[in-house]
């Protein structure tokens, strides 16, 4: 399996979460974990916990769109995994960031920013699991 590496555009993307990390912070006091702000939305606390989290979850959401604007075409998204093990991944992945209590946005971009130990000790155990199962998928069971 190949993967195509585009320095500049992830340098811009991380750029853009970092910005939005910060603003997001600085203007609401707020950490920028997707699946927080994701649950706020479900498991609403009033209208103005709602409504910076709709306005972030729709921001996510359009910016293929932006894309499309900027440069005339939508971005290529392959998945090259059945659609199995895109559900069983998310069910694990949302009893992981419940059980971490927080995502990898939450404590590696937020969190690591401000040396956050418990931050720090998570994203440390979601690189080392993102590797073994990249490994074991690749290597072991020949995905």
């Amino acid at each position: 399996m190949e993967t195509a590496f585009t320095p500049l555009t992830s340098l811009a993307g991380g750029l853009l979460i970092g910005l939005a990390a910060v603003l997001l912070m600085a203007l609401h006091g707020r950490i920028a974990g997707a699946t927080g702000i994701l649950s706020g939305i479900v498991l609403p606390a009033g209208w103005s916990e709602w409504s910076w989290r709709a306005a972030m979850v729709a921001g996510m959401a359009s910016a293929p769109t932006a894309m499309m604007l900027a440069t005339g075409t939508y971005p290529e998204i392959t998945v090259p995994v059945p659609l199995a093990y895109l559900i069983v991944g998310g069910v694990i992945v949302g009893f992981g960031a419940s059980l971490g209590n927080g995502c990898t946005s939450g404590h590696g971009v937020c969190g690591m920013a401000r040396f956050s130990p418990r931050s720090i000790a998570a994203t440390l155990v979601f690189m080392a699991t993102t590797a073994l199962t990249v490994f074991v998928i690749r290597h072991g069971i020949g995905g």
